[in-house]
């Protein structure tokens, strides 16, 4: 019995033996088949090396020490001490116990062309990491910032060359006394010029000349009334020098354009009479220019200055222009004064009847314009105008003509010249009309010409 027992456990040994060999030589062949799914574990170590210490890590180490690594799309170790770029694919090798590292995998060709972006940015780069060592990258980088310095320093040096320290510009404009006037320096200075006894005939010219230029602001225009400027530019209409009087008026006529406080002062002082005077007697033609350039200045939208104009025989004197030998370029702008100043009484009557503009409607009721224009047979004066050649003339003619027609429609019958001008006139703009039709204009400057014409010769059958 004992026989058979030691036998038996003989045989158990010998199984047990059998098993354990089978084990030791399986297990090469399991492990070589988990590689590929093991390999896909992100590296999260805290581990110790064999000596017992912490192994070192990007984070532990000096930035500028740091060796780069250039990863490709193939898995490749990384060295201790190396600095792996952001956004790179990082695992850890359970069978070789190291870290690798590649780029991420392809979208649609997005790495390919993130690649290609690097490389363009970066120019050419050699990805062997073994090529520049943290001592050569140091290097380049101190090499990298004197040059950038150098730049500097040699642009600095050229600027320098070609402007001035402010400091310098400061001491040399103190030396030459150089400072920004304001508008009403520049009038204080130009008056006291103007009025001064020393200044020669010349220079008061000149002062007035540029005067004109600032008050036609209107701003700078009462600041001229409250400097005194106006009186002295209104007396200077009573000045022997036709010269000085031409441009006094140019300046008077430019601060009382549509300036209703100038309008009264030079009204109150005296200035409407003056440039009557001036248009009633003999004097050159720039100086009877520069006064009815005043005189229109004045009179538009102030119905008081126009009632004083009337009363004053104003109408008599433009009358009286046409009727003096080298006054002809005056008379198409006396027609076109005449015609402004109904149109505008007109415009009044016709628009919304507000408190404002009922004071006003009861103000132009005052002015007789219409009724003194009838009286000095204007109706003859503005159609024979219309045989002058130019068509600008011609135009506002045709509108002074449009406008008297409701007083002077039995005075133009009458008149058998007008008929024949008008009907000359409308042969001339037909062809001219259909000449601007031939060259594509439909709606030209002579259409409208001959349109006007066509009205007016209506009015009067």
């Amino acid at each position: 019995m004992s026989h058979w027992a030691g036998l038996l456990s003989a045989a158990a040994k010998v199984n047990l033996l059998l098993l354990l060999v089978s084990a030791v030589f399986s297990w090469p062949s399991q492990s070589d088949r988990v590689p590929e799914f093991a390999l896909t574990k992100i590296e999260e170590s805290d581990t110790k090396g064999d000596s017992g210490k912490e192994p070192v890590t990007e984070d532990d180490a000096d930035p500028e020490d740091l060796e780069v690594f250039y990863p490709t799309r193939q898995w490749q170790t990384i060295r201790p001490g190396q600095a792996v770029p952001a956004g790179s694919h990082v695992r850890l090798n359970l069978q070789t116990g190291e870290r690798e590292a590649k780029l991420p995998d392809s979208e649609h060709g997005k790495s390919e062309v993130t690649d290609e972006r690097r490389r363009k940015r970066l120019g050419k780069v050699d990805v062997d990491s073994n090529s520049f060592t943290s001592q050569e990258l140091k290097k380049a980088l101190a090499k990298m910032k004197e040059s950038e310095k150098a730049e500097r320093k040699a642009h600095e040096e050229e600027v320098r060359k070609k402007f001035r320290p402010i400091e310098q510009l400061k001491e040399e404009f103190e030396k030459l006394n150089v400072k920004m006037e304001t508008d009403y320096e520049i009038m204080v200075k130009l008056i006291s010029k103007f009025n001064s006894s020393t200044s020669t005939l010349e220079e008061k010219v000149a002062a007035l000349y540029d005067l004109e230029y600032y008050v036609h602001q209107v701003d700078n225009a009462k600041d001229f009334l409250s400097m005194g400027g106006l009186r002295l530019v209104i007396e200077g209409l009573n000045s022997s020098e036709a010269a000085l009087k031409e441009h006094a008026a140019f300046v008077l006529g430019a601060a009382l354009s549509s300036n209703p406080k100038v309008q009264i002062e030079a009204i109150e002082g005296g200035a409407l009479q003056k440039l009557l005077v001036i248009l009633a007697t003999e004097q050159p033609l720039p100086v009877k220019k520069k006064a009815l350039f005043a005189l229109s200045s004045m009179l538009r939208h102030f119905p008081y200055a126009q009632q004083q104009f009337l009363k004053l025989g104003g109408l008599q004197v433009l009358r009286s222009l046409f009727r003096q030998k080298g006054m002809e370029p005056l008379h198409v702008r006396v027609v076109t004064l005449l015609y402004d100043l109904m149109v505008e009484k007109m415009v009044l009557e016709d628009s919304q009847h507000g408190d404002q503009t009922q004071e006003k409607i009861q103000q132009y009721q005052q002015v007789r314009l219409v009724p003194a224009v009838l009286e000095q047979d204007w109706c003859v004066v503005v159609s024979n105008l219309l045989a002058v050649p130019e068509h600008d003339t011609r135009e506002k003619v045709l509108k002074t003509v449009a406008v008297l027609m409701a007083f002077c429609r039995e005075r133009f019958r009458g008149d058998p010249a007008l008929g024949s001008t008008l009907g000359l006139l409308r042969s001339e703009y037909e062809e001219l009309a259909a000449q601007e039709q031939r060259e594509g204009d439909k709606d030209g400057y002579f259409k409208e010409l001959l349109g006007s014409i066509n009205t007016i010769i209506q009015e009067l059958r």
